[in-house]
């Protein structure tokens, strides 16, 4: 089930362009849309801190950054932070520098978001901002999305051009089961992908004894290499290859 996950992942990622969607501008060979940059926002799930390196959120963003010295600003924030994560998209969109953005700013925008928990409810949270201001994001990616009081993390606001969503059900605290497009003509739902870890359980190290008593499977699909070597792939697919000499080589689970 794992492997039909990973090749289903595989083949739509690359079956989509990042432009098929409407969106103005094109990815050079820095990874950069002409003018601006390609941002990469992660927000980590509870009460984790967004350079705690055990969690997979952290690892990825920091693997991200060690590939993309140039063209790509890759940073994780707690989910507490959406506001901080905003504004530091809207200050990297203005690249004129003038405190406001324009239309070919806004239109230019190339931005990803990814979350585990209420991370991933945080991630659809900044994106519907983003809508609001008039920017577009060209993928969001759940993984074990637990909605935060006030947010809905079901509907993928219009202005996202693709969205993936992985979750497990099994534990006392499971992921959002589907999410769908406020508008299917301008998203497009990669999938909404179910884990499943009672006969797969996964090793994770350097987590409190009580997440791994009450919270085993929403646990262990954060730290499910698998999953988020699925995650890496899609966002890494709506970039351009980084430099090789860039290139970080990453140990086989």
């Amino acid at each position: 089930m794992r492997m039909l996950i990973r090749v289903s992942c595989l083949f739509l990622a690359a079956l989509f362009s990042p432009g098929q969607y409407g969106f103005a501008g094109s990815v050079n060979s820095t990874g950069a849309a002409a003018g601006s940059p390609v941002v990469v926002i992660g927000f980590v799930g509870g009460m984790v801190r967004h350079d705690d390196m055990v969690h997979s959120a952290v690892q990825l963003a920091a693997r991200l950054r060690a590939s993309y010295s140039s063209g790509v600003y890759v940073e994780a924030f707690e989910n507490d932070r959406g506001r901080d994560a905003r504004q530091k998209i809207l200050n990297l969109l203005d690249t004129r520098g003038d405190g406001k953005l324009s239309a070919e700013e806004k239109q230019n925008a190339r931005i990803l978001i990814y979350g585990h928990s209420w991370g991933a409810s945080e991630a659809i949270t900044l994106a519907r901002n983003l809508g609001k201001d008039g920017i577009p994001v060209l993928l969001t990616v759940q993984v074990d999305s637990v909605a935060k009081r006030g947010e809905d993390d079901a509907v993928i606001p219009p202005n996202v051009a693709q969205a993936v969503n992985f979750y497990e059900s099994e534990g006392f605290l499971h992921g959002q089961p589907k999410i769908r497009a406020a508008d299917a003509a301008r998203t497009q739902i990669i999938g909404n992908y179910h884990l499943e870890y009672k006969d797969n359980p996964i090793q994770c190290i350097g987590y409190p004894w009580y997440a791994s008593l009450f919270m085993r499977p929403h646990i262990e699909i954060e730290c499910d290499p698998h999953v988020w070597n699925q995650v890496e792939s899609l966002i890494r697919s709506r970039l351009s290859p980084p430099a090789t000499s860039a290139l970080v080589q990453r140990p086989h689970p």
